[in-house]
């Protein structure tokens, strides 16, 4: 039987052959892959000449090609695309691959060969990225338990290998919550307050699933618009409690034993490796450093926006109570009538403004501002294999019409995908052992509103934004060039990371470029100039209320990872002892945020939620300089994308930031475009020279 894992895919540009990919695929594939890789390691150890960059350093950069390329395969689909059988095999396959990293990692031989390479050169004897290369090397693997005693190395196996599964296990548990309800209205009075193109997916959503009327679920596009727009407070309510208290339940897809057993295994595994907590261990090697400097960046963000964030709620519950409500506002309302302020002030809601932001010609806006600024052209080519039919894949090429890589579009929700936007890879660019430059196939998945019957995929200004968000990403991904694949693309610091992603956001607030995305897609109807001003005044609306929520976050996943002593308290408490000094809303019973944080107890954000917000600093202070010169100049852009986008994590950030930007950056052009510095008081504090992140 054939199985496409285990030949070269006959494919344009090597793409994934989803069209004969098999699920049976992927066991084989990694019991092949698993081997070639052992005896790739057994060779380099067993090289008999001495230890030099090129035999061993780069030997190992190079080795276990093809299994990365089948894991990232198979943990790409099991969030995207997604089955019983891919859950079951990545559970299966996450702690071997746990072990086999183990096995390199602690291999005395293996290390004592980087070891002596490492002593051997230095900054001057190498080029930048070659030593960069030797440097993270060799701390990955000193970070990672290569120089542990015998006594505690099997404990660290088995740590390890736990982890990632438990993680893993979190992922599915919330997915599965998530799937598992619907609000099922059959009744017309109960859809009160909700636009009509969001009834009309409700109804498609229903219709779907076999039922008459209209069903809303947990997925973010019909869960925010219900909680925007519905005038029916108790099932506003129901909603939110919902949502709130995914993996919380007591049920097969409880979270909240997950969460004790990583946290503690966490823990122990950073003691295990020497550092006083798991924020340590990861902080050792990201921008930020350690722990202490994470607290006082959010205690000087939370400084300047809590007062706007008080001052805020005061106002919606003012608007509230004129509008005839005899309560205090509970998290269930605060999205309810802070979007009728908003549009009481600035004449603008989602509502509003979605039929302008047709989802094709967003797409076209954005893939025009990367011609604009970078030079890209994009297109569509229908014969790439794609996992799911509503996947577009895109050839994307430089100004010299020379191939930079592949990009894949998925937009819509579906059961088989998890919540929330993000950028991955099925290849990533590096020089391979023949010296061809391999371009990277780069991936970006969505949940935007599906089109119905009636109506395309309109997005909301703020899924505009998330869709310039994620293709910044993909834009760090797509112009990498570098030489090695662990140093290219996205492979930086995870507080750097975000930089490119975010200052792309920028452009969404400026005139420009919003008029030449948004056309009613009825009428083609150009935006009115009075709407796009409106958008525009209206971007800091609760802005300080948005700057606390996540601040909550970033403190909440600190705490969880500052632990000394391993935690069998309540989970509830927990949290809520680490998010008051954030808190503006009331907490509510019986609702949790951690039971259902995949950022942090499935995904790779463990001690760096912060990084949100470090990196909105960075892309403040970054997008400064191109309104300095001209949101579209070419010559900055080339600067951003010679100094930051092309070269990956080839040098610390904070240098290759200082190249491009002149300095190091400063706090205050973030508090400027949020609105944050209205109040004399605040603004004298926080414009002295230590405001900077150094």
């Amino acid at each position: 039987m054939n199985n496409v894992l285990l030949n070269e895919f006959k494919t344009p540009y090597d793409s994934v052959d989803f069209n004969n990919l098999k699920t049976s695929d992927f066991k084989p594939a990694f019991d092949k892959y698993i081997q070639e890789l052992r005896s790739e390691i057994d060779e380099i150890v067993g090289n008999k000449d001495e230890p030099d960059f090129k035999n061993t350093i780069v030997a190992l950069e190079q080795a276990g090609e093809k299994l990365s390329r089948v894991a990232s395969i198979l943990f790409n689909l099991h969030v995207a695309e997604t089955n019983d059988d891919i859950q079951k095999i990545t559970q299966e396959v996450s702690p071997v691959l746990a072990e086999i990293r183990n096995e390199i990692i602690l291999n005395k031989e293996l290390f004592q060969r980087i070891k002596k390479v490492k002593e051997a050169n230095d900054k001057t004897s190498l080029s930048v990225e070659d030593f960069r290369l030797l440097k993270t090397k060799y701390e990955d693997y000193v970070k990672n338990g290569a120089n542990l005693d015998d006594s505690v190395r099997e404990r660290y196996r088995e740590v390890t290998k736990k982890l990632s599964l438990l993680t893993v296990k979190f992922n599915d548990n919330v997915l599965s919550e998530t799937n598992s309800y619907i609000l099922h209205i059959t009744n017309k009075k109960e859809l009160v307050g909700i636009p009509e193109n969001i009834r009309l997916s409700a109804e498609q959503e229903a219709s779907e699933r076999n039922l008459k009327g209209w069903a809303f679920t947990l997925q973010q596009p019909s869960y925010i618009a219900f909680m925007k727009y519905a005038d029916n407070r108790k099932l506003r309510k129901e909603l939110y409690t919902t949502y709130n208290s995914r993996g919380l339940k007591d049920n097969d897809q409880c979270n909240i034993e997950l969460i004790k057993e990583i946290t503690n295994l966490r823990m122990e595994l950073a003691n295990i490796l020497g550092f006083e907590t798991y924020g340590h261990f990861v902080l050792s090697d990201r921008m930020a450093e350690y722990p202490e400097k994470v607290y006082g960046f959010i205690d000087k963000l939370l400084e300047a926006s809590l007062p706007f964030a008080k001052n805020e709620y005061e106002e919606v519950q003012e608007y509230a109570n004129k509008s005839g409500a005899d309560f205090t506002i509970q998290p269930w309302d605060w999205m309810y009538y802070s979007e009728k302020l908003k549009q009481e002030k600035y004449n603008v809601h989602d509502e509003i403004t979605r039929p302008y932001f047709r989802l094709e010609n967003v797409e076209s806006g954005v893939f025009e501002l990367a011609k604009t600024l970078f030079g890209l052209s994009f297109k569509e080519n229908k014969d790439i294999p794609v996992y799911h039919k509503d996947v577009k894949v895109f050839e994307v090429y430089d100004e010299n019409k020379d191939f930079l890589s592949l990009l894949y579009m998925d937009y819509f929700p579906r059961t088989t995908k998890k919540g929330g936007a993000w950028m991955t890879d099925y290849k990533q660019q590096h020089i391979n052992k023949k010296g061809e430059n391999i371009r990277p196939h780069i991936s970006l998945v969505f949940n935007f509103t599906k089109p119905t019957g009636k109506k395309p995929s309109l997005l909301t200004y703020t899924e505009v934004k998330t869709l310039l968000h994620e293709f910044g990403h993909a834009l760090h991904g797509m112009l990498t060039d570098c030489n090695y694949e662990s140093l290219s693309g996205t492979n930086v610091y995870r507080d750097f990371v975000e930089l490119p992603s975010q200052l792309l956001e920028n452009w969404a607030d400026e005139k420009d470029w919003l008029n030449k995305i948004a056309v009613h897609y009825k009428t083609g109807e150009v935006i009115p100039e009075e709407m796009v001003d409106n958008i525009i005044l209206a971007k800091n609306f609760i802005s300080g209320y948005q700057c606390t929520r996540q601040l909550g976050f970033a403190v909440t996943d600190m705490k969880w990872h500052s632990l000394t002593e391993p935690f069998n308290g309540s989970i509830i408490d927990f949290e809520r002892t680490a998010m008051t000094p954030t808190q503006v809303l009331p907490f509510v019973e019986s609702t949790a945020m951690s039971t259902s944080f995949s950022h942090i107890f499935g995904g790779g954000y463990a001690s760096g939620y912060y990084s949100y917000k470090w990196a909105e600093v960075l892309d403040a202070d970054a997008f400064e300089y191109f309104k300095i010169h001209g949101v579209f100049n070419k010559e900055i852009a080339k600067e951003f994308r010679d100094n930051i986008l092309s070269r990956g994590g080839t040098e610390h950030p904070m240098d290759l930031y200082v190249r491009f930007r002149g300095h190091e950056p400063d706090i205050k052009p973030l508090l400027k475009r949020s609105g944050l510095l209205k109040d004399n008081k605040h603004q004298g504090t926080l414009r002295s020279p230590q405001s900077a992140i150094i």
